[in-house]
């Protein structure tokens, strides 16, 4: 019983990492590289978008991406009772 526990945690947490990697790809590559020239049409702080993203933005977005991994990782400890 103890391993079944372990591995729905495990996965869960695979599923938690996963989805936030692929939202910073997302952010870092497609909008700081695949959609860079569209995005150049706006304007951030005098900078053109695209290359904002491509500056700052993805940092930005990992920064963001971090805390909200830590308070989905602190929910789903409570949850597994792996919480100390």
């Amino acid at each position: 019983m103890a391993d079944d526990r372990a591995t729905r945690y495990w996965r869960a947490n695979l599923k938690l990492m996963a989805a936030r990697l692929a939202v910073w790809a997302f952010v870092s590559y497609g909008l700081g590289v695949v959609f860079v020239e569209p995005l150049n049409a706006f304007r951030l702080g005098g900078f053109p978008l695209g290359f904002w993203f491509a500056q700052q933005g993805s940092l930005y977005t990992f920064i963001v991406l971090i805390g909200v991994y830590v308070l989905a990782m602190d929910r789903l400890d409570r949850r597994y009772g792996v919480d100390s």
